[in-house]
Order: structure tokens, then C-alpha cells, then sequence
């Protein structure tokens, strides 16, 4: 089942979806690529949210205003949860978790890289018993010394991958090193809207085997409660 692990989907929560009529543009697009099922992961950064309770509210809220009339119906809900200090003993952090599975979508700073990120990392996987998925890996190049890339690639971790890394030399090549040398990763549009940040499956298959993209599919499985 073709599975987008990151997208903004849900109108008026983040800066994905603006409205209920762009979400369902984008269910559309994805749909025509062959999307069968969508993990919704709007923006989660602890400083700004009151508390994870009401996040969650907001969440589903935005979720119903468009849940009837999405073109896919398999939606589950999680959160891009923005890692910061002290995240892991956020009180229901474990709630975050993507709908079935044991599996957490977990965004690194876009700064130089601290110990500590680590440390967050492994906190949450070990005391809530949660698979941690790291967004957008290919992202970081830019941040973090070789070392430091070499630190978060071997976090017993799931690597996600944009699709659109495929078409930026750098983030291409460390997208293939992650595929060729782990069996844990997974593809995800992280689209925003229908237009400048637009779904992108059509992309991925152009460049990528469908044995590699059926490893990411498979992925959701592998981890459901």
C-alpha cells in the first residue's frame, strides 16, 4: 500500500493546508499518483503548544472538516515533532505517536548539531517503547559536520526521505546511501499545498525501483501496535 509517512495536510493547523479546499486538492493529487494511504503530520514544536492534550484537539478538529470528503479514505493522524530540550518528558508525548503503529515522526534543529538532540532521541524511544522516524534526513547536509551526519544515520532509527531529495545532487546521494546501507526507511512528499509544495509520488517514481519504495511501505506494518 503506497504510503506518504510526511504531508501537511490538514488545513489551518501549520503552515501546510490553508484551507479545507487545498487539503482536499491535495487527497486528489495523491490519489491520481497512486496514494493509498496518508499519515497526517502537522508541525508540533512543545514552546508553542499549551500542552500536547491540546494539540490533539486542534488536530482532530482540523481532521474533521475534511475527513468525509477526502478522495483517500486511509488518513492516520501523527505530528512532525520538533526536537527540543526536554521533549522526552513532555507529559503524553507517547500520544504523538502515528495512529496503530509505535512509530513517532521526529524533526531535527536546523542548527549545528548538540548532544543532546541524541539524547532526546534515544529518551523517547527507550521510555515510551516508540520507534523514532527521523524527518527528512538529506535536510541537514547544510547544519552538521560529516561526523555529525554520521551520528544521526546510525540512530536506531526509520530515515525518512522527501521525494524531492531525488532531484538535488547532495541530498540524492546520501538518499541512496540510506537506501543501499538500511533497511529502515521511508518516503514521504512532505507537501504543504497543491502548487509550490505540492504532492510529488509521481517524482519518486520516476527515480526509485518499486521494490525500494515497497520497503517504505512496508514500513508502517512492521511497527503497528
Amino acid at each position: 500500500m503506497l504510503t506518504d509517512y510526511h504531508c501537511h495536510i490538514l488545513p489551518q493547523i501549520d503552515d501546510g493546508a490553508q484551507n479545507a479546499d487545498t487539503s482536499l486538492k491535495m487527497a486528489a493529487m495523491m490519489k491520481e499518483q497512486g496514494v493509498e494511504r496518508i499519515i497526517a503530520t502537522p508541525h508540533f514544536y512543545a514552546h508553542r503548544e499549551k500542552s500536547v492534550a491540546d494539540f490533539l484537539k486542534k488536530r482532530e478538529s482540523a481532521y474533521a472538516k475534511i475527513k468525509k470528503s477526502l478522495a483517500i479514505k486511509d488518513i492516520r493522524l501523527g505530528a512532525e515533532v520538533s526536537i527540543e530540550h526536554g521533549i522526552s518528558e513532555l507529559p503524553d508525548i507517547e500520544k504523538l505517536a502515528i495512529w496503530g503503529t509505535r512509530i513517532i515522526l521526529l524533526e531535527l534543529p536546523y542548527r549545528a548539531y548538540a548532544k543532546w538532540m541524541s539524547e532526546e532521541i534515544y529518551n523517547i524511544s527507550a521510555e515510551y517503547n516508540l520507534k523514532v522516524m527521523l524527518a527528512h534526513v538529506h535536510r541537514y547536509l547544510p547544519y552538521y559536520s560529516k561526523d555529525e551526519i554520521e551520528t544521526i544515520l546510525s540512530t536506531d532509527a526509520i530515515l525518512q526521505i522527501n521525494n524531492e531529495a531525488f532531484v538535488n545532487w547532495k541530498e540524492k546521494k546520501i538518499s541512496k546511501r540510506v537506501i543501499n546501507e538500511y533497511d529502515t526507511f521511508a518516503f514521504g512528499s512532505d507537501s504543504h499545498d497543491s502548487t509550490s509544495r505540492k504532492p510529488n509520488w509521481d517524482l519518486l517514481k520516476k527515480k526509485v525501483k518499486p521494490d525500494i519504495i515497497s520497503v517504505s511501505n512496508g514500513i508502517f506494518d512492521k511497527y503497528k501496535k
